[in-house]
């Protein structure tokens, strides 16, 4: 893995970690926070995605709204878990 395709993973997973953030209220997870939940949300949006047999091709526009995806639904998963342990 090139240092390319790192700076990559970490500008997709700011971008829709932020936009899932601004989403999904409740939470406010920072941006270094938003960076892992948009990285985490890449791979849950993308075997969602794959499981639906939807092709995503190789657009960083598509790649964003998959990650977009997966992170509002990992973000939901946390809100839910927090909120029935206090």
């Amino acid at each position: 893995m090139s240092l390319i395709q790192i700076i990559v993973w970490i500008v997709v997973g700011a971008i829709a970690g932020l936009l899932a953030d601004a989403v999904v209220r409740g939470i406010g997870v920072g941006l270094l926070g938003a960076i892992l939940v948009g990285i985490v949300g890449a791979f849950v949006g993308g075997l969602i995605f794959s499981l639906l047999g939807i092709t995503t091709g190789n657009n960083i526009i598509i790649d964003i709204l998959v990650a977009f995806v997966g992170a509002v639904i990992v973000l939901l998963i946390i809100r839910a878990v927090r909120g029935r342990t206090t």
